[in-house]
């Protein structure tokens, strides 16, 4: 029966062994009994050894610990850096590079031709669907160990949870600098916290991953170790095709909410250290329990079919996740920012925790009366209109001119 599912998906499988009683393991090789080992021995909690290896806090958090938003200045000129943000590397279209690859993957793909969060994994013959992402922000663990690979996780169950999907496991991929190095491991150490501490809270168990250790350079004498980069592959399952849900906007006058709280920050965001400079500043606001009610929220949405769009606020903070939907539905929308919040941190702060969904006339008694019994803060934007994009009232460009800056910088720096 097993062999037979995967032959049918052209996948190699064999029988390498069966479960017997007792508590040993018994390996073989030509039939040979090689190996007798005890199962105890091999098991954390049993008799496999456990490192107790010295870490220290890093001495680079003190910089972080010295960091004030008061001393950045606010930009002239919202417009321009609104272009330079769509420019980032870190933010423009990776179109130019995925495109040159089978992107259908055998039919497969649902999410050739439509926009969501997460990768959509067709399994035909069945109402389900995989929905795959991979996230983590190094620049965050960097900041805060713990906190930044919290995040991680929860950026990568957000991807999920917005394309109508359950997340059900991880696997990851730890790259971390040499762990003799005190201050690198416990980078590691931490990490591994953060990482557990939300897998427990989002209930997707750990299936599998590697680590990769000394990862490092030699600049100018000194070894420099690459930013702690615990990344996550998240599975999740989307129990009906018809929960699709998607990231473009849809129609003219649909409403634009913002669900979770924003916040007066502009830490550890791409605006910060790449427009202004700043190498060291504290993780950004996050919280794992509002997160997770925040997911809740939005599968509530999805299942009771009350919003048109969903997209997570992430890398370029909420500006650059209106202009995602905007140029992926070929719209435009109008928004006003929140006064008791910087303009730069409310449009390009990267707090966590939020939510931009679209909404139509029929949907909203509905969607508000959700949205107010779950406590959960939210926030009326604005509209989506055609081709422009404005911000309290000021015309910043077209969404024409967004999508020549963002779909050609990759290739224009690569180039």
């Amino acid at each position: 029966m097993a062999e037979a599912i995967f032959d049918k998906w052209d996948i190699h499988c064999c029988q390498i062994g069966e479960v017997i009683s007792g508590e040993r393991l018994h390996f073989y090789m030509n039939e040979i009994l090689v190996a007798d080992v005890p199962a105890d021995s091999l098991v954390l909690g049993g008799g496999a050894p456990i490192y107790d290896r010295e870490y220290t806090e890093p001495k680079y958090m003190s910089k972080i610990n010295e960091y004030s938003m008061d001393k950045i200045a606010l930009p002239d000129d919202m417009k321009k850096l609104a272009k330079y943000m769509l420019a980032l590397p870190n933010i423009a279209s990776k179109q130019w590079v995925y495109t040159q690859y089978d992107s259908m993957v055998g039919t497969k793909n649902m999410s050739t031709n439509i926009h969501t969060d997460a990768a959509i994994i067709n399994l035909k013959d069945s109402k389900k669907a995989l929905a795959l992402t991979v996230d983590c922000n190094s620049r965050y663990v960097f900041a805060h160990a713990e906190t930044g690979a919290a995040i991680a996780v929860a950026e990568a169950a957000r991807n999920i949870t917005c394309s109508g999907g359950e997340p059900s496991a991880i696997t990851n991929c730890l790259n971390f600098g040499n762990p003799y190095n005190p201050e690198v491991y416990w980078q590691f150490v931490h990490a591994i916290k953060g990482m557990g501490a939300a897998c427990e809270k989002f209930k997707t168990p750990v299936t599998g991953g590697n680590v990769s250790f000394y990862n490092q350079s030699e600049i100018d004498g000194n070894i420099s170790p690459v930013y702690p980069t615990p990344t996550i592959g998240m599975l999740g399952v989307l129990k009906d095709k018809r929960n699709l849900m998607t990231l473009n906007f849809k129609e003219k006058g649909d409403k634009i909410y913002l669900i979770g709280a924003s916040h007066n920050d502009i830490s550890s965001s791409q605006y910060l250290a790449n427009y202004h400079k700043v190498e060291f500043s504290p993780c950004p606001y996050f919280n794992l329990d509002e997160e997770y009610d925040l997911h809740q929220l939005i599968k509530k949405f999805i299942k009771e079919k009350c919003i048109n769009s969903a997209h997570d606020v992430s890398e370029g903070g909420l500006f650059v996740t209106l202009m995602e939907s905007a140029m992926a539905g070929n719209m435009g929308f109008s928004v006003n920012t929140d006064s008791d919040i910087r303009k730069d941190a409310f449009l390009f702060g990267e707090s966590q925790g939020r939510i931009v969904v679209t909404i139509n006339d029929e949907m909203e008694s509905a969607f508000l009366e959700m949205a107010i019994e779950s406590n959960i803060e939210f926030l009326h934007l604005g509209e989506v209109i055609l081709n422009e994009i404005r911000v309290d009232g000021e015309y910043f460009f077209n969404t024409n001119e967004a999508r020549a800056i963002y779909d050609t910088a990759l290739e224009l720096r690569l180039n």
